[in-house]
């Protein structure tokens, strides 16, 4: 695996545990912390975007302080919610976790499906352009005049691959899209792939270092789905999105306020969807990020699988325990 060079991170010793929302990624994750413990001290590494704002915890099913006292966690609270967050900048950041953990002694766990992040860490950003301060006002003020759906519509277009992993209203990540065919005259999509054939080896480092936990069955997710949805507002998660609605720095459209929930929670609170309804097409919008997280892991068929509504959290763990001491094992081969 010492061939593969993506952005200085895959030659590195990491393991990803990755799958849908919902389907018990941090949870094993901090089980197999546990478990290594008496023998090997595990680190993760948050692969989620909405993890890195600060008081966004029940929305984003943050673990919780108890929980980052067990095993040590990067990447959560790192960024104030009026600030925007980069795929390029968690490369760095990531890059940095990796090195300090192992300079540790430790080994890096990263858990997460944000699937910008994944694809980067994967296939890399370098070829893609730097952002062009021009263009992008020129898709703000297109996306002002027509909404976002619009340009989500016209990404369909010339880069179907790429809206189809992106939600209508996904301001951020449609913009960059844009922004790529314009600057290029090339899909990102494409520009993407190119960059995974460039590196023969990457099915092979997939398969010895990526589990995907995931169901075999739709329906026990969307039930998942459903019931973290009635615990977030049991837990308090209105008057969460009611203190961040306060926060004068804050509005609607940033970011880290189009997350999934708090998006539909602000819109309900604006009186802009009927308070009936608004949780409704909440769970709707999370089962359609789940059914994108789901298509794009079924393009990576080397990667390992563990089917969480086919298992007890008991059996997850041990199935997965082997897997990840293998990975380790193997990173004495690195250079």
């Amino acid at each position: 695996m010492a061939d593969i060079q993506h952005n200085g991170l895959l030659d590195r010793p990491f393991f990803i545990l990755t799958g849908p929302t919902a389907s018990g990624k941090s949870a094993l994750a901090l089980a197999l912390a546990q478990a290594l413990a008496p023998t090997q001290r595990l680190e993760i590494v948050s692969v989620d975007s909405a993890l890195v704002y600060q008081g966004m915890d029940i929305g984003t099913a943050k673990p919780t302080r108890a929980e980052r006292a067990q095993a040590p966690h990067h990447l959560i609270d790192i960024r104030a919610p009026q600030h925007s967050y980069s795929v390029a900048e968690f490369l760095r950041d990531c890059r940095q976790c990796i090195d300090e953990i192992l300079a540790r002694g430790a080994f890096p766990l990263l858990v997460g499906g944000t699937l910008m992040y994944l694809q980067a860490l994967l296939h890399g950003l370098d070829a893609l352009p730097p952002a062009n301060a021009a263009v992008r006002a020129e898709l703000e003020a297109r996306a002002q005049r027509q909404g976002w759906p619009a340009l989500h519509a016209w990404l369909a277009q010339v880069d179907p691959p790429t809206a189809a992993r992106l939600a209508p209203r996904d301001a951020q990540r449609i913009q960059r899209a844009l922004e790529v065919w314009q600057l290029t005259g090339q899909p990102l999509s494409q520009l993407q792939q190119r960059a995974g054939q460039a590196q023969p080896a990457l099915a092979g480092w997939i398969a010895q270092r990526m589990l995907s936990v995931e169901p075999a069955e739709r329906a026990w997710l969307h039930q998942r789905i459903t019931q973290r949805f009635a615990q977030m507002l049991q837990d308090g998660f209105l008057d969460e999105v009611r203190a961040l609605r306060a926060n004068p720095l804050l509005h609607a459209q940033l970011p880290a306020m189009r997350a999934v929930g708090y998006r539909q929670a602000w819109q309900m609170l604006d009186g802009q969807l009927p308070a009936d309804t608004w949780v409704a097409q909440a769970e709707a919008a999370t089962r359609q990020l789940a059914k994108r997280q789901m298509t794009w892991l079924r393009s990576m068929p080397s990667r390992q699988v563990l089917h969480s509504d086919q298992l007890t959290a008991e059996q997850l763990l041990l199935q997965a325990l082997p897997r990840l001491q293998r990975a380790i094992s193997s990173a004495a081969d690195l250079p």
